[in-house]
């Protein structure tokens, strides 16, 4: 197989980021587009010259040239379209998170299990190349065991309305939505350890805030002032077997300063600062080094990293590679997310 034939199912916002990649991909043909707006996908066929074009996922999934597909719809028909993909014969890339429920989580994996398809999470801060360049460090072993991370992804006024802030479609919101690139990242670099426990708080205290003026922020396609149903923030603590512990903060809306990304992750032999630029802590001869690796983009490189992930898929897909990101992590990921939820809406710790 030299050509891999890609459909697309969803041309919201973070779909161009899929449709760039696969164009930029030698590799890739682009061969089908779907959306529930009939108009929204006739213009993204047009732009990107592609020749079938649908209303109806079932009809693109029909189409036997189909080799594999994105899926960048709501939250709440991942597992849906996923499962019907995976049972049409095609490979899955699922936009995180790969579904809204644990019972949705096991019913993909079971999928992918029983028709031996390929299923990717969309976790595209794995892709990032400043993550590439600090895994080589940590798997060498330079960090040694890492024992605690600590992530905080602060919007001060980030709800994007519309769907995200819609709980029915997106499961949540800055914890589902922004939360899960922060703990998945630190988890999947602490080596995916066994989560033992789960302490988490939501809040509901500031809402959409549609009545600020004079200062721009981002708003979904279908952004309606009038609806939000999630938290405006969240914050966890999160506790593994191996005796490693995480904790994490995100926000849609705050009454902070600035908006803020910080993730760092520390070990016994070093630690390392991975937003806002990535930066190695360590000791030589009794002393405290700190590193600044010398890459291009040292900080978060969003198309990069799509061009990376979009890559790593087709690369999978081809049986060139494993992939990175698959099934069983993102069920893991559901299990986390929902436990914070649980935790949140009961007051007490969640014991897997």
């Amino acid at each position: 197989m030299s050509e891999l034939k890609i459909g697309l199912i969803g041309t919201g916002s973070i779909s161009e980021s899929h449709l760039q990649a696969y164009q930029a991909n030698p590799k890739v043909k682009l061969i089908a587009v779907c959306d529930l707006n009939e108009e929204r996908v006739r213009n993204t066929a047009e732009k990107y010259n592609i020749p079938h074009v649908y209303t109806d996922y079932r009809e693109l999934l029909a189409n036997p040239e189909v080799q594999a597909v994105s899926i960048c719809t709501w939250n709440n028909s991942h597992a849906e379209i996923s499962i019907a993909a995976l049972r049409a014969g095609k490979n899955v890339l699922c936009e995180k998170p790969l579904c809204k429920t644990v019972d949705e989580a096991l019913q993909i994996e079971q999928a992918v299990r029983e028709t031996g398809k390929l299923l990717q999470v969309g976790y595209v801060r794995r892709h990032a190349s400043n993550i590439a360049v600090l895994k080589k460090f940590i798997d060498a072993g330079d960090l040694g065991g890492i024992y605690y991370a600590k992530a905080s992804l602060i919007r001060r006024l980030g709800n994007p309305g519309g769907w995200f802030a819609d709980r029915e479609r997106s499961g949540g919101g800055p914890l589902i939505d922004i939360g899960v690139h922060a703990i998945d990242l630190c988890w999947y670099l602490m080596g995916k350890p066994k989560v033992k426990s789960v302490s988490g708080n939501t809040y509901n205290k500031l809402g959409n805030r549609s009545n600020i003026q004079n200062y721009e922020f981002y708003q979904a396609a279908d952004y309606d002032a009038s609806l939000n149903t999630v938290e405006d923030m969240a914050n966890a603590l999160i506790r593994f077997e191996n005796g490693a512990s995480l904790m994490v903060d995100v926000s849609f809306s705050l009454h902070a300063k600035d908006n803020s990304a910080q993730i760092n992750i520390y070990g016994d032999k070093g630690g390392a600062e991975i937003e806002p630029v990535l930066s190695i802590v360590t000791e030589r001869h009794d002393t405290i080094i700190n590193i600044d690796p010398q890459i291009s983009t040292p900080g978060f490189d969003f198309q990069g990293a799509f061009d990376r992930e979009i890559n790593h898929f087709v690369d999978s897909c081809l049986g060139l590679i494993e992939t990175n990101s698959p099934v069983e992590d993102g069920v893991e990921m559901i299990k986390i997310l929902n436990a914070i939820y649980q935790s949140a809406a009961e007051g007490r710790e969640i014991h897997f």
